[in-house]
């Protein structure tokens, strides 16, 4: 359990800011500065510093944050355990981003709640690093994501392998046609948000090509997955994306994949949780009853 000055701690880091956090918890900055001074006489180090104005946490600093957030995320999960009294468990508090939420999960999840009828379950969809801020901070056990993270900082678990494809109207002079990557500079390419699995996928994908998103003069950003599909259906130009996101408009034949030269590409998505946590074993069971619905969702081993 973490006492108040390590809440306080916290609080600083993730805001940046002694005058925020002494808002966020109704204390006063004197009160705050206080707590950190505690603590840095405590470990014998300074927590932060500052660089032209502004705070920012030393080695140490962070080195503790690690720790601290995973002691927070444990002792809320501990404290729900302490006072479930019902026979459904502790709630499930969990997040995806984008593609998994809307394409893969839906799906997974009917297949849990139907084995467990009484679980009080929330999921979020957000980016990934949304998603990474929201674990470090407690506030979801674990997150299902389709994008680029450090591994190192967090236990993770392949949760299933995906095409990552390129799409175009079914009725463009590209549906069917054998291109090269670089024959696709001419075409507008509309993408997704700075912070998205898809769109860093996607600039790894170009990078490996030596390419980038800069290489396509008619480039266009939607934070829509839907928006981007229908923009695409209708002409307006292509898209990458895991191809979950996209199957029943390639069934249906309203788009159509692009025949890349040499792109055949499958990407991980992975379920992810703080490492070293106290609760490993519930999580680790939670990704076993998820990869089984999904299996059985749509047939895969």
């Amino acid at each position: 359990m973490l006492d108040y000055r390590h809440e306080t701690f916290l609080m600083v880091y993730r805001l940046r800011s002694y005058t925020k956090a002494a808002r966020a918890l109704n204390l006063t900055q004197p009160a705050v500065s206080q707590h950190i001074k505690a603590l840095e006489s405590r470990y014998g180090c300074s927590l932060f510093t500052y660089a032209r104005k502004t705070l920012i946490p030393t080695e140490q600093g962070r080195l503790l944050y690690r720790f601290a957030s995973k002691m927070a995320a444990d002792s809320n999960l501990l404290e729900q355990k302490l006072r479930q009294k019902g026979a459904g468990g502790p709630p499930l508090r969990f997040g995806a981003t984008l593609t998994i939420g809307q394409y893969i999960l839906p799906a997974v999840v009917a297949e849990v709640l139907e084995a467990r009828p009484t679980l009080a379950l929330t999921m979020l969809v957000e980016n990934t690093q949304q998603l990474l801020d929201k674990l470090e901070q407690g506030e979801i056990q674990f997150a299902l994501i389709e994008g680029l993270f450090d591994k190192s900082a967090y236990h993770f678990e392949l949760f299933a392998l995906e095409p990552f494809v390129g799409i175009c109207a079914a009725t463009s002079p590209l549906a069917g046609a054998q291109v090269r990557l670089e024959d696709l500079i001419s075409h507008r390419l509309i993408v997704r948000e700075r912070g998205s699995g898809t769109r860093e996928i996607l600039e790894q994908l170009l990078q490996a090509g030596n390419l980038s998103l800069e290489s396509f003069p008619q480039l266009t950003e939607i934070g829509s997955l839907e928006a981007i599909k229908q923009l695409v259906q209708g002409g307006a130009g292509i898209t990458f994306l895991h191809e979950a996101a996209a199957r029943k408009e390639l069934v249906g034949g309203q788009l159509a994949r692009l025949e890349i030269s040499g792109l055949k590409v499958r990407r991980e998505l992975n379920f992810v949780f703080l490492k070293d946590s106290q609760h490993t074993d519930d999580y680790l069971h939670w990704f076993h009853i998820f990869r089984e619905g999904y299996a059985r969702a749509f047939g895969r081993g």
